[in-house]
């Protein structure tokens, strides 16, 4: 499950680095910008949610189980 949570994260981060590359190609020109940025950007929210509905059903199943801090320390 750890590598599983890195993987969708480094996606995340890659995602990012993919609209940081659009934002900066697209701005230099005067031309219309070719939407690389958004498409980016989406894929980088459909990944969170997607990762975040993964960890839920992983609680859910058991697979993970939350620590947390002692209450009243």
């Amino acid at each position: 499950m750890k590598y599983f949570i890195a993987l969708v994260f480094v996606g995340i981060f890659v995602s990012l680095a993919f609209a940081l590359f659009y934002m900066l190609k697209d701005g230099r020109n005067g031309r219309a910008k070719s939407g690389g940025m958004a498409r980016a950007l989406t894929f980088r929210i459909g990944l969170s949610v997607f990762l975040f509905l993964c960890m839920l059903l992983a609680w859910k199943f058991g697979y993970i189980q939350p620590t947390g801090l002692p209450l009243g320390k």
